[in-house]
């Protein structure tokens, strides 16, 4: 069962009929959608009311106003409510519990168990919209995380406190990608939101892709696509608090966001219901300023790390579209899944070249990036001759890239293929690419 959010009704009207919390009690005079308008109540952008009585209540937030009127957005579905009805400003902002407890457990948007209760253990609140930690404050990325996926750990190096994209259409292997790199990570643990998923594909990612060990040392925070847009907003929120917590007691975490377009979509959601004017493709304003203060939230910390992938649902593969350019420029690198190799049943379906971490370079041994560095001019070459490659119009001899490019390349794909149960190791890997790369 779902716990109950506690509320003392009986001290809340009391106070309220001696007039204590006058100011903060109003009713209900429009609802469109799930924004509802409100008079007669005080409250600020960010705090919670609570509308209706008895069984027909409702949390909603504060999102907006326009004079005397208050506009909220509700956290559930409306239903019961109707003009007139009381709404009471319970003067606090959303929180979630933390702690160690939460391992292993499946989170709603909010932070509630979505079945059973949590096991005991120290908890303390923490409040869902916290400020990024000071530029001054980070420590540098220095220190590599191994991802246990040799596409990754070979040409696109990660660092903990490292924050990258990974851009995908849809049925490219992103959720199975994300699997793969929770179980395989040398993460202390990880934080994985699940923001508007499907329904159906939660219960196949906790089993099939996650499995009972990565569960183990994982908090999994979800919010499907049926939803309120609130919720899929707070769900992001819940999921980064979470990994503060264990950033702030000098855990190294592994944040993984499926998706952050979602999470963009419902921001223009509230924004549209409110009346923002729309932008690029519809996007509002407040979109556009929420990415950065959400994204900016992961990374190093001091004594601890939050290193973060977030995952960006490109519209019909277009890598340019609004979303996917605004995070790219905001995160360490980019990972992008090629439609074009899962087709060829290559996974996972990394396209290289079009990928980069920014921090490479600085993470990797001489050698290493040495290696990596011959073997992505070497795919390169294959890439821009593959069409008179694949007509048989290229005449072998011709040129000597070309030849090599021919020989090599089948080798290198082979090499960065790799199976969902199997983890990379990377001294074993980096003698692979070598042997590839100077035979």
């Amino acid at each position: 069962m779902m716990t109950e959010f506690t509320f003392d009704y009986t001290t809340a009207l009391s106070k309220v009929r001696s007039g204590t919390w006058r100011r903060y009690v109003g009713k209900v005079t429009k609802v469109v959608g799930l924004t509802v308008e409100v008079s007669g109540v005080r409250a600020s952008i960010g705090e919670l009311c609570l509308i209706g009585e008895g069984r027909q209540q409702v949390r909603a937030e504060v999102v907006g106003f326009n004079g005397d009127r208050l506009h909220l957005f509700a956290l559930a579905p409306l239903e019961g409510i109707s003009a007139g009805s009381k709404v009471f400003a319970l003067r606090r902002r959303l929180s979630v519990k933390v702690g160690y407890s939460l391992l292993g457990q499946v989170l709603d948007g909010l932070g509630r168990p979505l079945s059973g209760e949590l096991p005991p253990g120290p908890t303390r609140d923490c409040a869902l919209d916290q400020a990024p930690p000071s530029p001054m404050e980070r420590d540098r990325v220095s220190e590599t995380l191994a991802t246990g996926i040799k596409a990754l750990d070979l040409f696109l190096t990660m660092g903990h406190g490292q924050r990258l994209g990974i851009f995908a259409g849809s049925g490219v292997g992103k959720s199975t990608l994300l699997g793969m790199i929770a179980r395989g990570s040398s993460a202390d643990f990880n934080v994985i939101a699940l923001v508007g998923e499907r329904g159906r594909e939660v219960r196949d990612f906790l089993e099939r892709d996650l499995g009972e060990e990565g569960l183990k040392r994982s908090v999994v925070v979800v919010a499907t696509s049926d939803q309120p847009a609130l919720m899929r907003i707070k769900a992001a929120l819940t999921a980064t608090a979470i990994a503060e917590y264990f950033r702030d007691q000098g855990k190294s975490v592994l944040l993984l966001m499926d998706s952050v377009t979602r999470f963009a979509m419902a921001q223009r959601e509230v924004g549209l219901a409110v009346g923002e004017p729309p932008t690029t493709r519809g996007y509002t304003p407040s979109v556009f300023a929420t990415l950065p203060k959400l994204l900016e939230r992961s990374g190093n910390g001091r004594g601890g790390s939050i290193t973060a992938l977030y995952t960006v649902l490109v519209e019909g593969d277009d890598m340019n579209e609004p979303i996917a350019d605004a995070v790219r420029g905001i995160l360490d690198g980019h990972v992008v899944l090629s439609r074009r190799l899962a087709e060829r049943n290559h996974y996972p379906s990394i396209d290289i070249l079009q990928s980069v971490s920014r921090l490479a370079s600085e993470l990797c041994r001489k050698e290493h990036t040495a290696l990596s560095a011959r073997a992505r001019s070497i795919m390169a070459t294959y890439r821009q001759n593959e069409d008179l490659i694949s007509i048989g119009a290229y005449v072998k001899g011709s040129n000597p890239g070309i030849d090599e490019a021919i020989l090599k390349y089948p080798l290198l794909m082979e090499l960065l293929a790799q199976n969902t149960d199997e983890r990379c190791n990377l001294t074993g890997a980096l003698e692979q690419l070598k042997n590839i790369v100077t035979r």
